[in-house]
């Protein structure tokens, strides 16, 4: 369930976006203001709130380490504070002097990407507080950017709806036009990456079309990138603000100008929950990446924070209502969670079809003595002239339950996602390291003592050797043992 911890009321007008480093809380707003937070209890710091723009602050984020804060605004600056005084390090004028929307650190902590209202990108190094490189899209305000977990590409959204994805030097790898008809509002790359024959990452993005997208981005080679629509999710009824993934890529929250918040769970596009507590468009959404919390802002000027409890999977549902569901994995296949699908009887299967509300065709599978690989054998041809299941709407139901019952765990074994990257064993403490990915603690600790501080994934340097605590990883490990 999602339960709310509590509302935050420091800022006089919109709150534009919220931000969690591994122990703060940041968010910022229209008022010209950035209010910081103990990410423990939510008390404000001494220092806060931060004042030092001329205009309202439409973004900010923490360098990797959480050391420094970066906030943009319409006075055409993105101020850099140190968190441990609260004051300014450093002024960067963006090219142009055009109002700054957004701004996003790379996860290696060399860059600080800034975009601008017309259609200019800045990429700063961040260590010399210099301009790397700059470039624009005409005619259009950037308004949306996101680094690779492997900080090699950047992608950026802008106000006539297309997605753009760039190298460091600024080079145009590719461009999907009209990826949210009206404006695309916020994007997001998932921590970790994959390598199937290529590099993957998975991106989210939203917009104006109230869609809420998942995205397939593959890097063939340096210059060959494709981006594949994996999912679309619809459950929002307005435009979608914001998005944000969380630390362990499991969770993917949303805010819409409908008042909602939603959380799914991200690889499958499932909707667990839907949040109703803002008054007015929820702006700005974000997960803690030391625990399952997350941070929702709101033109109220209030910021809540929610806790995600463990077993969190309850379709649709809101944290009342939520309450007395079991998680998606416990109820699911409660009474058949220790076999293969492949593996069920005939009464298995009905009872699948009872859990799924599909009742309706239940006596069509008993007569035909359906078992569990008969059931992942059927398609919509062979429900209509085997089981003769004249409805499509019925039929179109079961084959979407059944995708979604070959897609679970139950079917595919031990999920790619519990292993260790470095043991290939099923994680007891898993922990996030510098380069974006989770690995059992002992084995990343041995292997940094070892191995000259090097990601096992990339093999790129650690930039910090700090590992955090991946609970919400934990938790879903712990759940899906359970039922094996």
């Amino acid at each position: 369930m999602v339960s709310l911890m509590c509302t935050l009321h420091t800022h006089r007008d919109d709150v534009n976006c919220c931000v969690f480093s591994g122990s703060l809380l940041a968010t910022c707003s229209a008022d010209k203001t950035i209010c910081v937070f103990c990410a423990g209890d939510f008390s404000e710091m001494p220092f806060s709130p931060l004042s030092g723009h001329g205009y309202g602050v439409h973004c900010c984020c923490f360098s990797p380490c959480g050391r420094y804060l970066a906030s943009c605004s319409t006075d055409a600056t993105t101020l850099l504070w140190d968190m441990e005084t609260g004051e300014i390090e450093a002024v960067l004028e963006h090219p142009g002097r055009s109002p700054v929307r957004v701004c996003a650190f790379s996860p290696d902590s060399s860059y600080l990407m800034s975009g601008g209202s017309d259609g200019s990108t800045a990429l700063w190094d961040f260590t010399s507080r210099t301009l790397h490189k700059s470039g624009s899209v005409s005619d259009t305000s950037i308004v949306a950017c996101s680094f690779t977990p492997c900080s090699q590409l950047f992608i950026t959204g802008s106000s006539y709806g297309d997605l753009r994805l760039w190298d460091l030097d600024m080079n145009h790898l590719h461009a999907e036009k009209n990826a949210h008809d009206l404006g695309v509002s916020c994007c997001q790359f998932a921590p970790q990456m994959k390598k199937d024959g290529c590099v993957q990452f998975r991106l989210a993005s939203c917009g104006q079309d109230s869609l809420l997208k998942i995205w397939i981005v593959s890097r063939v080679s340096s210059a060959d990138v494709k981006m594949q629509l994996a999912h679309t999710l619809t459950a929002q009824s307005a435009p979608v603000l914001s998005c944000a993934y969380s630390a362990d890529g499991q969770m993917l929250v949303s805010g819409s100008v409908d008042k909602t918040v939603t959380v799914y769970q991200a690889n499958e596009g499932i909707l667990l929950y839907t949040l109703n507590q803002h008054d007015r468009y929820v702006t700005a959404c974000a997960f803690s990446p030391t625990g399952p919390i997350i941070a929702t802002g709101s033109m109220d000027k209030s910021v809540n924070i929610w806790r995600v409890e463990d077993g969190a999977s309850a379709h649709g549902k809101s944290p009342d209502e939520s309450a007395s569901v079991s998680s998606n994995e416990g109820s699911r296949f409660r009474a058949h969670s220790r076999l293969m699908v492949s593996q069920w009887s005939e009464e298995d299967v009905l009872s699948w079809l009872r859990e799924e509300g599909l009742e309706a065709v239940m006596d069509a599978f008993r007569s035909n003595n359906m078992d569990g690989e008969e059931l992942l054998s059927l398609t919509k041809e062979t429900l209509s002239s085997d089981l003769h299941i004249e409805s499509l709407g019925v039929r179109s139901k079961v084959m979407k339950k059944i995708e979604e019952l070959k897609m679970s765990s139950v079917c595919n074994g031990t999920p790619d996602e519990y292993l260790c990257p470095i043991t290939r064993e099923i994680m007891r403490d898993p922990v996030i390291a510098a380069d974006g990915y989770s690995y059992e603690r002992e084995a990343i600790e041995s292997w940094i003592n070892t191995k000259n501080r090097t990601s096992p994934m990339t093999n790129l340097p650690l930039q910090t050797t700090l590992l955090t605590p991946n609970r919400t990883l934990k938790m879903a490990i712990c759940r899906w043992t359970t039922n094996q």
